[in-house]
């Protein structure tokens, strides 16, 4: 727990740097809200794919799964800034298309409309399905046929 709320702090960095809280309100406020979205997380998707990901056997990020019936759900997926842009995250979206494709199910993925992720998402093949809300957009992958 102590490294998933170091990753959710340097997700928010940028934003909370553009704020005038003191250093212990962004403390708190990074505290309260990583226990929120893990609450939320736990309770809505099946934590047994909820997963840490390890790069030369450092831990790097997370990549958070949920298996439905026709649809596999990325819930999250986040680095620490020193593994970021290294094609890690490509690496493990691809694993999954093939994971997939083989069992003829769409991936799909919300984004946040200005994240900069969204990019890497289109440029991997997903594509804008719905508004979930002015935030967020909901992104998917079709399946594609295995040769």
């Amino acid at each position: 727990m102590p490294f998933l709320q170091q990753l959710y702090a340097s997700i928010r960095e940028q934003e909370l740097a553009l704020t005038n809280f003191s250093r212990e309100e962004k403390e708190w406020f990074i505290q309260n809200q990583f226990q929120t979205q893990h609450q939320y997380y736990c309770s809505h998707y099946n934590t047994e794919s909820f997963d840490i990901v390890y790069f030369c056997d450092e831990k790097a990020g997370r990549f958070f799964v949920d298996y439905w019936d026709h649809e596999i759900r990325v819930v999250d997926i986040a680095l620490m800034p020193k593994f970021r842009n290294r094609g890690i995250a490509s690496y493990l979206l691809e694993c999954l298309f093939n994971k997939a494709d083989t069992t003829g199910r769409k991936v799909s993925i919300h984004v946040e409309r200005h994240n900069k992720a969204k990019q890497l998402y289109e440029r991997l093949g997903f594509k804008q399905k719905s508004e979930a809300d002015d935030i967020y957009l909901l992104m998917e992958r079709a399946v594609e046929a295995c040769p």
